[in-house]
């Protein structure tokens, strides 16, 4: 049996408000492909299938089209959690159709941990899988009225910790064959490297756990959230399957990868990891306006041939005019989608970044808080409670 591991696809994703759909499909053709070529028997998909909870029209035609597809392939079962960037309504709306067609879906958390819980026998293997989503706050942990901050955060924590425990014990319960057992996630676990494309997705770092916090139970936990490949807390079997395309140029130095668990005889026998290629090269310029000039004849599309894009840090004067640098850009076949300066002062307040600003979507809300606190000379660095308490408000509002 084999099972193929991914997450983070957030299709509708734009990159400096620039469509990214081209590569999405070329994406989902490729990842087709290759499940029909490697006899994939099982998909996981941990979150963040789309990158808003309104996901546009085309977006959704996108995901239906490919679970359709799926059912002429190998591909007998998939199973698909909610992630922070997914509205669970959406996601969960039409489980009961997927359903018929071997395909589980799990937008949020469950009152019954055993509607997370799925049981799959082919070809005389049988594998365990906790589906468990991003779990909400208010989905797994009881406010009470006067609660301090601290306390909140630790029973978030503990309530985190123990949805993953109660699984783990369920899995156990109904295992009465000892097949293996994969626990999905969505969420921050320590030790693992971000990119500038994830959120925050609890206050501040108290929400986060470690590897060690998952139940020894599971034979391998999927997880998505973090954008990069890795393994967590040099623990073989907590991993991160990374996105699938490249959503920040923070991201444009490491490969793209998916998973591939390899089922035998009742364990994990092998897993192995496959490079995803790069639909749209990137190239991020750092120089004088004159040197990125001279580095423009290099930059290139490939087999794919979608237009490469491009991000420039200008190490210059706050007051260079970038007229000549986008007039030779026009020469070229490429397109450059943010120009910045390298070393520019981050003490500006807010009214004069926003002048030298483009548009208001090139700042974030927490450098707009940031600056702010810097121009009332308030010390956000030791009152870290202050920058926890904004992290939670900010995630409150973006799930409205």
């Amino acid at each position: 049996m084999k099972i193929l591991h991914t997450a983070d696809w957030h299709l509708g994703h734009r990159l400096h408000d620039q469509s990214q759909i081209e590569e999405q499909i070329l994406f989902l053709n490729w990842i087709e492909g290759y499940i029909i070529e490697q006899k994939i028997d099982i998909l996981l998909i941990s979150g963040d299938v789309f990158d808003t909870g309104s996901p546009s029209n085309q977006s959704l035609e996108m995901y239906y089209s490919f679970l359709v597809k799926l059912k002429a392939t190998n591909c007998k079962s998939i199973i698909i959690t909610g992630g922070n960037h997914d509205s669970p309504g959406t996601l969960n709306a039409p489980k009961h159709i997927l359903g018929a067609l071997s395909i589980k879906v799990v937008g949020k958390a469950t009152e019954n941990i055993k509607d997370e819980v799925f049981e799959i026998e082919l070809n005389k293997e049988k594998v365990i899988i906790a589906a468990i989503p991003y779990l909400r706050d208010g989905d797994i942990r009881r406010a009470v009225a006067g609660e301090t901050f601290e306390e909140l955060t630790d029973k978030y924590k503990t309530a985190l910790i123990n949805h993953y425990k109660a699984a783990a014990n369920y899995c156990k319960l109904i295992n009465t064959t000892k097949a293996p057992v994969i626990g999905m996630g969505h969420l921050f676990a320590i030790g693992g490297s971000v990119s500038d494309s994830e959120q925050n997705i609890y206050v501040g770092s108290l929400g986060h756990i470690g590897a060690e916090d998952f139940p020894t139970y599971f034979d391998y936990i999927a997880l998505g959230h973090l954008h990069r490949p890795q393994i967590v807390g040099e623990n073989n079997k907590v991993r991160y399957s990374g996105s699938p395309n490249i959503l920040s140029f923070s991201e444009i130095n490491y490969e793209k990868k998916i998973l591939v668990l390899t089922l035998e005889k009742n364990k994990i026998s092998d897993i192995q990891d496959a490079v995803i290629p790069c639909f749209r090269n990137f190239y991020k310029l750092t120089g004088t306006i004159d040197e990125c000039i001279n580095k423009f004849p290099s930059i290139v599309s490939n087999s794919y041939t979608l237009k490469p894009w491009v991000e420039i840090a200008l190490k210059e004067a706050s007051n260079v005019n970038t007229d000549d640098l986008k007039t030779e850009a026009e020469k070229y076949d490429f397109d450059i989608l943010k120009i910045a300066l390298k070393n520019k002062r981050r003490s500006k307040g807010i009214e004069e970044l926003l002048a030298e600003t483009k548009s208001i979507k090139e700042l974030l809300p927490k450098e707009v808080f940031k600056l702010k606190c810097q121009e009332m000379n308030y010390e956000l660095d030791k009152n870290p409670k202050i920058w926890d308490a904004f992290n939670e408000v900010l995630q409150s509002v973006k799930k409205q």
